[in-house]
């Protein structure tokens, strides 16, 4: 490039480096917030698969939880989509890395050092090197939710994300209940919500939400959300494509891989 930045140009240096601090300290109140999140995720799975209602019946009586669940898909979606394009957030923190490594074998301590130690520095790395962090922190937490209580049935579990997805697709899918949707917002709130359960299931469920068996119409689903503008669900879409664990296996139907193609 034209301009070479001399290691030696203090000032330069200085400049990146209270340009990158913010953004660190930002970046770590995300990752601690994925954390209250999974916790948050733990209580609501707990509240809405314990015995004895049915999933329909938990998600009718106990409808302030679902939404607040839906709440979390929505926002957890949305943050990984503009992580998705942002490359350059593992690069500031890369960056942010190197000159505090520097900095302590030249033993110079720059203010804001004490903002990330290495334990945290390296636990946020490992967040944010995945492609969709908070999405993998909820799958992991439901995954964990699952394993952690042997005595209820998976079902419950799974029929309640099953549940979730359906009253979405069927709300994207029918007009009357469609044109109740005042603006767009409310459309990709319910499409983040439908993805996010269907994802959160694929990975619970033994079989997945792809197979034949599952209790998820896939079919439908994506054929929902490939009538939206692609530039509205392209985001969606890859969030199927590339954090489902199932996609790739042998049970799912070549028509479902062609229309995530």
């Amino acid at each position: 490039s034209k301009f070479k930045i001399n290691p030696g140009d203090l000032a330069l240096q200085e400049k990146a480096w209270n340009a990158v601090c913010p953004l660190v300290a930002k970046l770590k109140r995300f990752y601690e917030f994925s954390l209250r999140l999974e916790n948050a995720l733990r209580s609501l799975l707990e509240a809405l698969t314990s015995p004895p209602y049915a999933p329909m019946q938990h998600l009718e009586r106990e409808q302030a939880l679902a939404k607040q669940f839906a709440e979390i898909l929505h926002f957890t979606l949305s943050f990984d989509e503009l992580k998705m394009t942002n490359p350059a957030i593992q690069n500031d923190f890369s960056y942010y890395r190197r000159t505090i490594s520097r900095n302590r074998l030249n033993n110079q301590q720059l203010e804001a050092e004490n903002e990330v130690n290495n334990e945290m520095a390296n636990r946020m790395s490992l967040f944010y090197a995945e492609a969709t962090p908070m999405l993998k922190t909820l799958s992991n937490a439901t995954t964990k939710f699952v394993s952690e209580n042997k005595t209820l049935p998976i079902e419950d579990t799974t029929d309640c994300l099953s549940t979730m997805a359906c009253v979405c697709r069927v709300m994207l899918e029918t007009p009357e209940y469609r044109c109740r949707f005042t603006n767009t917002d409310t459309m990709l709130f319910c499409m983040r919500v439908m993805v996010g359960v269907i994802i959160l299931y694929d990975h619970v469920h033994p079989v997945g939400a792809f197979a034949k068996t599952s209790k998820i119409d896939m079919k439908g689903c994506i054929k929902v959300l490939k009538e939206q503008p692609s530039n509205s669900v392209e985001g969606l879409l890859n969030a199927l494509r590339y954090t489902t664990r199932h996609l790739n296996d042998d049970s799912t139907s070549k028509q479902i891989r062609a229309l995530l193609q």
